[in-house]
């Protein structure tokens, strides 16, 4: 299934519950659909994520105090958080309250590693992110510590004390694995005298949090953050294409490689002509000036358009195995293979997964789904980003010699013409309307009015559409129409597009009757709306109802309703001139 679509993603039940917490409460079952939170069921973790570059100083070193610093303010907002957010059911709020577990985490190693010329599938680069990861979690766990001395423990923790005391030294005892030769020394120093401290606090206070820190995939708020590369992955490639959910390419150009190549030694000059190459081809190889021995410096998860170089897929779980040990959840992370590994391959690298103790797994074959959000080619043959074309109206003009049908009618004794032209299909595609009481004025009108109907045919405006927008406009001429199949017209162009929503549209795309507007009156189908004013009584209004059509008042234009042989209106009170 992984090598068809790269679902689902592999768990190490094992692992998991050797690293828990809280086993005297419960077991844990699963994770978050990330996978990076694994705790107790009917639990909820906010999570935050730190920008590694943020702590980069300009001569390449770390600083690491100022990182710790971010860990324990970010921990403690974090930490406040838990009881002023809401929960989705009063179990996860309940649960949540009890262990207040939290996620803090980091993004953007891979970026850091890049920019201190440091291989991201390296023995120093992945002590690097090791010892990173045991700062930030010995100074997320001792700031927890700090604040149950003041606030006690989390609910949970003395039917948990064991346990989590155990786990807590397991944490620091994984210091001793790091490779101290690959990892600048004052880092390795901070992080045993900042683990050392965790322990003791956590021995006579406890613990505010049963965990405290995973690392989250930071997806969509790596690019919020500024960030070159996500949660602890890789850059994918140099150039890469996103694609947008609303359609359409974005391209994405690494900016930590004058960064990295400044710290290689390579000259301004040298740093802006490969950085050029690498935006119009898409990969660092082949650059004029770079050193073979630079090029895994720039290695990414996936291979370039133009390029043969990529980080192994062993690469990443050797990665993720280095930080493991150090976090309290697990790590979010794709394990990227090539398209074309093997079923067996794959096979053999959840098996090393499981052996270098990673909690969990999930492993994505290059072209293995129909949509991937990220690639380094704007299409497949292509290297460049290529912006769709937006959509552009097109017009269906109509044959020089063409069919047309041209229609007599009258509507309140005036008369006109109507002649529509057709398409080889039968379709309308132009109209005409002549009028035989018409002064320049109206026929101009009446002209400009035909043809920016016309117009709109024939760049494809649906008949329907026009026929229901036009139908049943009031206004002088109205009248009988002598048309039985159109008794009554309110106006000329009411007639016109009922005439053309029959003889063009089929039954269901007609327009609708007009509603007969009433009120304590049941309304009853009719053939045709007759021009009728009925006045009824219900005992519970001024007993008028507007029925038929009436005409508008002359001063106020309200629809007027009959009083006697004329028409008064109930809006301003004139009448039709009766008396």
């Amino acid at each position: 299934a992984t090598h068809l679509c790269g679902d689902p993603g592999m768990q190490f039940d094992d692992t998991i519950n050797r690293w828990h917490t809280c086993p005297n409460t419960d077991r844990i079952y699963a994770s978050n659909p990330c996978s990076e939170y694994m705790f107790l069921d009917d639990t909820a973790c906010n999570l935050a994520s730190i920008n590694l570059m943020k702590f980069r100083r300009d001569d390449g070193s770390f600083d690491w105090e100022a990182y710790v610093h971010a860990c324990e303010i970010t921990i403690t907002a974090q930490e406040i958080i838990v009881d002023n957010a809401s929960y989705p059911t009063e179990k996860i709020a309940e649960n949540s309250h009890a262990y207040r577990p939290l996620g803090l985490g980091y993004a953007n190693l891979g970026a850091l590693l890049m920019s201190l010329g440091l291989p991201y599938d390296s023995d120093a680069g992945r002590a690097l992110a090791a010892t990173l990861t045991a700062i930030m979690s010995g100074a997320a766990y001792r700031q927890s510590a700090r604040m149950a001395a003041h606030l006690g423990p989390f609910p949970g923790f003395a039917r948990n004390r064991e346990p989590m005391l155990r786990v807590m030294r397991m944490h620091a005892a994984a210091l001793d694995d790091i490779q101290a030769d690959c990892v600048p020394e004052e880092l390795l120093v901070a992080a045993r005298a900042i683990w050392d401290e965790c322990l003791a606090l956590g021995e006579r206070h406890g613990y505010r949090n049963a965990q405290a820190t995973v690392i989250a995939p930071t997806g969509t708020i790596a690019f919020l953050m500024d960030c070159d590369t996500t949660g602890i992955e890789p850059d994918i490639a140099l150039v890469k294409y996103k694609t947008l959910v609303g359609g359409g390419l974005m391209k994405i150009v690494n900016r930590t490689v004058p960064m990295a190549l400044r710290q290689l030694g390579y000259s301004e000059q040298e740093v802006e002509i490969i950085c050029r190459y690498v935006d119009e081809h898409g990969t660092i190889e082949g650059a004029p000036g770079l050193l073979d021995r630079h090029l895994p410096v720039f290695d990414c998860a996936f291979r370039a358009a133009g390029g043969t170089r990529s980080i192994h897929y062993m690469g990443h779980i050797r990665m993720m195995a280095a930080c493991q040990p150090f976090l309290s959840g697990a790590i979010s992370k794709t394990v990227n293979v090539p398209e074309d590994i093997t079923v067996e391959e794959i096979e053999q690298l959840y098996l090393q997964a499981w052996k270098l103790g990673l909690k969990a797994v999930a492993i994505y074959r290059d072209g293995s789904k129909r949509s991937q959000p990220l690639s380094t080619r704007a299409t497949k043959g292509e290297g460049t980003a290529q912006e769709a074309a937006p959509a552009r109206p097109y017009r269906r003009k109509l044959p020089d010699e063409r069919h047309s049908i041209t229609h007599k009618f009258s509507v309140g004794g005036y008369e006109g013409y109507v002649t529509v032209g057709l398409y080889e299909d039968g379709q309308p595609g132009e109209i005409f309307i002549t009028m035989s009481k018409e002064g320049s004025t109206i026929s101009g009108l009446m002209d400009a009015f035909a043809t920016a109907i016309s117009m709109a045919l024939q760049y494809g405006v649906p008949l329907e559409v026009l026929c229901n927008k036009f139908s049943h406009m009031r206004f002088e001429p109205s009248g009988w129409t002598g048309n039985k199949e159109i008794p009554y017209a309110k106006s000329i162009l009411d007639y016109i597009f009922r005439w053309l929503a029959l003889r063009f549209l089929p039954r269901e795309e007609r327009p609708e009757p007009e509603k007969t507007l009433t009120r304590g009156v049941e309304n009853r189908p009719e053939q045709f709306a007759a021009p009728v004013i009925t006045v009824s009584e219900n005992g519970h209004g001024n007993g008028h109802a507007l029925l038929g059509d009436a005409p508008p008042c002359t001063d106020c234009g309200a629809i007027m309703v009959r009083a006697g042989a004329c028409y008064r209106c109930l809006n301003c009170g004139s009448t039709s001139g009766c008396g």
